[in-house]
């Protein structure tokens, strides 16, 4: 089976642990001090449910400065983690204009996404409750929810493989439309 190469694309405000969860899923690192991302790119041979993949990951900026870069790199995006911080009431009200755009710039709903809160490793620093994420998962469609820490690698894979599941099956759904539009022209007939 060839392998499948796909263009994953990390959003959310700074600070909510993009580059650390990116970190931890690509290199089994913890990355304890924080230092501002412009724009990182990995790459990862990863395994799931039998299919090797070849991962891209853009880690992008949470600033305001490097927002104009965000439509390219949605353009490129196959799927998306969108992240908050579970400390962050802001990191969460960022994400709706970003799913917004996502969908805009994609012309689609049917996007592969999944929403993340990570470090839940402060659970006592918690100010964004389990029901308002649920309830934004179930807004944009029933998208994938997790709360993640990459401090203590908590989800951190489970949460790219969902999106690498979601991703193939909207290829093989992609795949199947081509295969019936061509089996529909073979059988078209012409009258004279």
């Amino acid at each position: 089976m060839p392998m499948k190469s796909y263009h994953i694309v990390i959003l959310g405000a700074g600070g909510v642990g993009k580059s650390c969860l990116t970190a931890q899923f690509t290199h089994n690192v913890w990355i304890e001090a924080y230092d501002p991302t412009i724009e990182d790119s990995f790459k990862k041979l990863t395994v799931v449910d039998g299919q090797s993949l070849l991962l891209d990951i853009l880690d992008t900026a949470g600033t305001e400065q490097f927002t104009s870069m965000r439509e390219m790199y949605i353009k490129s995006g196959q799927g998306f983690l969108l992240i908050y911080s579970i400390t962050s009431l802001q990191s969460i009200g960022d994400l709706p204009a970003l799913h917004d755009q996502i969908c805009r710039i994609k012309e689609t709903t049917e996007v592969p996404l999944v929403l993340v809160g990570n470090k839940s490793d402060l659970e006592n620093e918690r100010v964004v409750s389990r029901g308002r994420a649920s309830f934004l998962a179930n807004k944009w469609g029933g998208v994938p929810w997790y709360e993640s820490s990459a401090k203590r690698r908590v989800n951190v894979d489970e949460i790219f493989w969902d999106l690498c599941r979601q991703m193939m099956r909207l290829e093989r759904g992609t795949e199947e439309v081509e295969v019936k539009k061509e089996k529909k022209k073979k059988h078209a007939c012409v009258i004279l």
